[in-house]
């Protein structure tokens, strides 16, 4: 029989998060959604776009390639648990940069997610669902995104209060098209595409419905670890955050045109509009970092419109 997860109670989620005013000035009515851990992991998600996956020949390497991607911009990273010393790398990484998130990829089993959990990891990725791993972290603080392929897996997996799963192999599946056709009836689960993503494709995924893609070759390139050459890896790095930095802000504008054409068009807006659009691909996360002001004074909405549609 597997051995079960054990999570250490400095892991647990607290009984009383603390009030805190999230980014992009949200209004004080909002600090009630009070956010643990594993939420703000699942907003940095959202609001990066872009996950980087290491692998690596050893620890230091790993080490070194890793901060040059974080001083890129990389802001979300995660090291897969084939790598030399991972776990240690993970604790020196979570240290060094507090600000960043970091994650494990690759969880196979209980073991290993015990291990990177107390290594520090705020986030678990697996390339399929371990129903084991899932289970034992509901009610953590740390994040698990478990791997799906179909609208079966994807269903399974939701209905095991999984709150956001990976597509993978998703260039196998079809790419962009894979995506955009498996949102639609899923808009309300946050998804990451992962799977022979570059920097060049990566907008079209976020624009197909992906919340965030997985990069690993596009920016820690072979021939670059190869020659230890972090110069390289930390530019892509940069291009990589800049990127998805852009492509979501240009599907956020998008959206909120939308909004701002059917309601100039006298329709009522949101029966109108797929309620995952509305949520950026399904995350009523991403509308608590809008400013509710911003959007009422914007769009001339009226207020009670605004609360009753959509609080």
């Amino acid at each position: 029989m597997a051995s079960a997860l054990c999570i250490p109670p400095s892991f647990a989620r607290p009984t009383e998060t603390p009030l805190r005013c999230y980014s992009h000035g949200i209004s004080a009515k909002f600090r009630q959604f009070s956010l643990s851990s594993r939420h703000e992991t699942l907003v940095e998600i959202q609001n990066s776009g872009v996950i980087a996956c290491l692998r690596a020949q050893s620890g230091q390497l790993a080490m070194e390639a890793a901060c040059a991607a974080l001083r890129g911009g990389i802001s979300m990273l995660e090291v897969v648990v084939s790598t030399p010393g991972v776990f240690e790398v993970i604790t020196a990484l979570t240290k060094d940069h507090p600000s960043s998130i970091i994650g494990a990829g690759t969880i196979l089993n209980a073991k290993d997610a015990t291990c990177a959990i107390n290594a520090g990891a705020k986030f678990l990725m697996s390339p399929a669902t371990i129903k084991e791993i899932l289970i034992d972290l509901r009610g953590s603080s740390v994040l698990y995104i478990p791997g799906v392929m179909t609208p079966t897996e994807v269903l399974s997996a939701y209905n095991a209060n999984a709150e956001i799963v990976k597509v993978y192999p998703v260039t196998s599946l079809g790419g962009p098209h894979y995506i955009s056709a498996i949102k639609k009836p899923f808009s309300n689960i946050p998804m990451v595409a992962s799977q022979g993503i570059t920097i060049d494709t990566m907008e079209s995924y976020i624009h197909a419905g992906a919340s965030a893609v997985v990069l690993s070759d596009a920016i820690f390139e072979k021939e670059a670890m190869r020659r230890q050459d972090f110069d390289a890896i930390s530019q892509l790095a940069s291009l990589a955050a800049s990127r998805g930095r852009a492509a979501l802000h240009r599907l956020r504008s998008s959206t909120i045109a939308n909004l701002y054409r059917f309601h100039e068009n006298g329709r009522d807006v949101y029966p109108a509009m797929d309620v995952g659009e509305l949520m950026c691909h399904g995350s009523p996360l991403f509308f608590l970092n809008m400013p509710k002001v911003t959007w009422v004074e914007n769009l001339k909405f009226p207020p009670d419109h605004f609360e009753n549609k959509v609080v």
